[in-house]
């Protein structure tokens, strides 16, 4: 008999880099749609952060904010991916954005 399979987390981390001329009415911007991205059912928990004051060789600190999501699975995230506030923002704010840099892994639920 099959152990049951154990419930996957899905963690989605983009890396959001912006611009050198960027002003701060473009970050603006960019949050405000980082924001409305919050709002999609399907994630658990969302953080938007930007680069820490950390100095050590190995961190990067070149982007301009990061977001950082949670879902309950891969099913979940496809949900979010396919969602059209997600539509949205992809039309609407790439723009403000040069660069993104993306990590999706998935382990064991906490």
């Amino acid at each position: 008999m099959l152990a049951p399979a154990s419930p996957q987390l899905f963690v989605h981390h983009v890396l959001f880099y912006m611009p050198a001329t960027a002003s701060d009415a473009d970050r603006a911007k960019l949050l405000e749609g980082l924001q409305k991205l919050r709002t999609i059912p399907a994630i658990q928990l969302a953080h938007i952060g930007t680069p820490a004051a950390t100095d050590r060789a190995v961190i990067e600190r070149t982007y301009t904010y990061s977001w950082l999501c949670f879902f309950e699975s891969p099913a979940a995230e496809l949900n979010y991916q396919q969602h059209p506030i997600h539509d949205e923002f992809r039309q609407q704010y790439a723009p403000y954005w040069e660069k993104v840099v993306i990590y999706d892994s998935v382990g064991p639920a906490l």
